[in-house]
C-alpha cells in the first residue's frame, strides 16, 4: 500500500480560515457593511487558494511522480485522469 504525503503543514492555515469563516458569520449576523464582509470573503478565498496550491504541488511531487516512476500503466493513467477531472471541475466551478 502506498503512503500518502502528510498535509499537517496546512492545518494551521485551515484553522485560521475556519476562524475567518466564523468571523464572517458574525459579521453577517451583526449586519456589518457589505464591503467589509466581501473583503473578508476574498481573504478567505485567497487563503484557500494558497492551501489548494500547496496540496496540489505536494500531490505532483509525491503521488504523481511515484506513479510515473512505477511500472503500472494503469496507475499512471489513473493519476492523469484524476488531474484532468480536477482541472475540469475547477473550470466549471
Amino acid at each position: 500500500m502506498k503512503k500518502h504525503p502528510s498535509h499537517e503543514d496546512n492545518l494551521v492555515a485551515l484553522r485560521r480560515i475556519e476562524g475567518q469563516v466564523r468571523g464572517v458569520q458574525r459579521m453577517v449576523g451583526n449586519r456589518k457593511y457589505c464591503i467589509d464582509i466581501l473583503n473578508q470573503i476574498y481573504a478567505i478565498k485567497g487563503a484557500l487558494t494558497r492551501v489548494e496550491a500547496k496540496i496540489l504541488e505536494k500531490h505532483f511531487q509525491n503521488c504523481v511522480t511515484q506513479a510515473i516512476k512505477g511500472s503500472s500503466e494503469e496507475e499512471k493513467q489513473q493519476k492523469l485522469d484524476e488531474i484532468l477531472k480536477l482541472i475540469h471541475q475547477k473550470r466549471r466551478g
